[in-house]
């Protein structure tokens, strides 16, 4: 079964910066998909950006052009670079990753933004 291991969240001011990364592990099948998605308290969890087999990225909204995602083929790693953080993208971040096998996820990470 696939484990990720996530790293890098944290408590930083608005407009900081903060760099998230997650690494695959136990990966019998090739990786299709990488992600991350976030759950604030009260809120749905939403995705947040992904980079899919055929090298396409998605990002919400809400972070087009101030978060940029990134995948190291070779080391099975996807990070998450986010910058001009603001209070709203407080949120536990989770690592996403989809295999043939199917879907697996982070143990989740806290980034908290304070204004």
């Amino acid at each position: 079964q696939v484990q990720l291991v996530e790293s890098g969240g944290g408590l930083v001011q608005a407009g900081g910066s903060l760099r998230l990364s997650c690494t695959a592990t136990r990966i019998i099948f090739s990786i299709d998909h990488m992600g991350w998605y976030r759950q604030a308290p009260g809120k749905q969890r939403e995705l947040v950006a992904a980079i899919y087999s055929n090298i396409n990225t998605n990002y919400a909204d809400s972070v087009k052009g101030r978060f940029t995602i990134s995948r190291d083929y070779g080391k099975n790693t996807v990070t998450l670079q986010m910058n001009s953080l603001k209070p709203e993208d407080t949120a536990v971040y989770y690592c996403w990753v989809v295999t043939a096998s199917g879907t697996a996820w982070g143990q989740g990470t806290q980034v908290t933004v304070s204004s």
